[in-house]
């Protein structure tokens, strides 16, 4: 099994020589200013929850968008500070945009066009001519921003995400010799026959080869990336191997099934920071003697959140003896509000959650609790130990982390993970609850049967499932990718 020092060992002894750069869009830790004072918080996000623990176990650097409002107070003329802030181990350096660039890039290009068309989750994505120019201006600042620090010196780049499409052919352009790259792209892939809508389609695959690993969650969304190629690019495809190779440069394409530190977390859910977040967080919301039902996600129509509410209602509806005895608590963070669907997303939650509970409350009680607000990481863990059940309900996920986190801050071994077939996590969990989140009557049955399973049996599915993600930890998910990246050799 994968260790935190197995990884910095493998970093130290093989990549000890070598700059090693993490590069995304959202940073690991934001500053804020709160009542006239800066403080900070973890970045949300699955990309944040699975690099922060391989940074703070290899002392690299972590180049990404300095988005908190307070950023600027804190880092240097170069944009850079070490982080944790409250655990100093290795540096970010922050990149700034512009607003023009913020919209263009990132809310227009990223999240309005890229972000719909790998998600089947039925959501039209919008192609502005003006969006792409912005795109490709902010992958060049990234690529700018790493060679400043490159310098004259080797270094390893593994770039994040669907963000920075172009900035692998960026990096190779500016500094053919010094760089090895790989790229790890933490959504689905779609099939080619949504990928060839695309008009900048071309363009994005020439980036993604230029890298010389490319990563994806599971085997079939390298399949789809291999199919869009074949059909898109001149290059000779290697299905044995799995590599393309265009103008003499190949790109191996891999899965590596993203995880969780779970020895980490585990450790932290015995805290007493955790029991003293836990009696305060079942103050707060009310939640003492009743089965909890949970929901953690970012406030994203891929997330299945009306879906989700659905279920419940009709949980009430076919087994009103639950009324009184049960809760369901969603905590989401708002994102991406200035994007007309999700202001309307969020407009729609509002509105199901106030109709069930009309519908459903009593004097005494209410069904749903809907809160917005940024959690830190204990009171995250503490979350997931007061829950009965955790509901990830994604209409469509590459891996899903929130169902891993849960299952690693379960050292109490109690708790049942109802999980969407739809969600890349589904392939290795195979002890949690599958639901379909399209079909609401099988979705709300799911979640009956969950609250009915004996302690015995949930204990027993618990230690199974908890056994998969400790093996299959993050550390194991980096170690893997960069054994990968040793072998390759710099060019003289």
């Amino acid at each position: 099994m994968w260790t935190r020092k197995d990884l910095q060992h493998l970093i130290k002894d093989k990549m000890g020589d070598y700059l090693f750069i993490v590069v995304s869009n959202r940073e690991p830790y934001v500053h804020v200013l709160k009542k006239g004072k800066v403080e900070w918080q973890r970045g949300a996000g699955g990309v944040i929850t699975a690099l922060d623990p391989v940074m703070q176990a290899c002392n690299g650097l972590w180049v990404a968008f300095g988005s908190g409002e307070a950023d600027r107070k804190v880092a240097d003329n170069k944009g850079k500070l070490k982080v944790p802030p409250d655990n100093q181990s290795y540096t970010l350096k922050r990149v700034w945009f512009t607003k023009e660039e913020e919209k263009g890039y990132y809310y227009g290009y990223s999240n309005e066009a890229l972000w719909p068309l790998c998600h089947m989750a039925f959501q039209r994505p919008i192609f502005r001519e003006e969006d792409w120019p912005y795109y490709v201006k902010v992958n060049e600042k990234f690529a700018k921003a790493v060679i400043e620090e490159v310098g004259d010196r080797k270094a390893f780049v593994w770039v994040q995400d669907y963000h920075l499409c172009l900035l692998p052919k960026f990096l190779k352009e500016m500094a053919p010799n010094q760089l090895v790259v790989a790229h790890f792209w933490h959504i689905p892939w779609p099939n080619y026959e949504a990928f060839r809508i695309c008009p900048q389609k071309k363009q994005i695959l020439e980036g993604l080869l230029a890298n010389d690993l490319l990563g994806f969650h599971i085997r079939s969304h390298c399949e789809n990336f291999l199919d869009a190629v074949d059909r898109e690019i001149e290059s000779k495809i290697n299905r044995e191997r799995f590599s393309v190779t265009r103008k003499g440069h190949e790109t191996l394409i891999r899965p590596y099934p993203i995880s969780v530190d779970f020895d980490g977390i585990n450790e932290i859910s015995k805290t007493s920071e955790i029991s003293k977040a836990k009696h305060i967080l079942v103050e707060e919301f009310g939640l003492a003697g009743y089965k909890v039902m949970l929901g953690i996600d970012r406030i994203d129509y891929t997330k299945g959140i009306p879906e989700r509410l659905r279920a419940i209602d009709r949980l009430f509806d076919e087994h009103p003896e639950l009324k009184e005895k049960a809760i369901f608590l969603q905590m989401g963070v708002l994102s991406r509000i200035h994007i007309p669907r999700y202001k309307a997303l969020n407009d729609e939650i509002n509105a199901m959650v106030e109709e069930i509970n009309w519908k459903h409350s009593t004097d005494n009680w209410q069904p749903v609790i809907m809160v917005r607000r940024h959690l830190t990481f204990f009171e995250l863990i503490a979350l997931y130990q007061i829950c009965d059940l955790c509901i990830v309900s994604s209409l469509h996920d590459g891996m899903n982390l929130v169902a891993k986190e849960f299952l690693s801050s379960r050292s109490d071994e109690k708790g049942v993970l109802i999980l969407s077939k739809f969600t890349g996590a589904a392939r290795e969990l195979s002890e949690a609850v599958f639901i379909n989140p399209y079909d609401p009557e099988q979705f709300s049955e799911g979640i009956y049967s969950a609250l009915k399973l004996s302690d015995k049996e949930i204990k027993k599915r618990m230690v199974k499932i908890r056994h998969v993600v400790q093996q299959n930890n993050i550390f194991r998910w980096a170690g893997k990718i960069l054994s990968e990246l040793l072998k390759f050799e710099f060019k003289e």
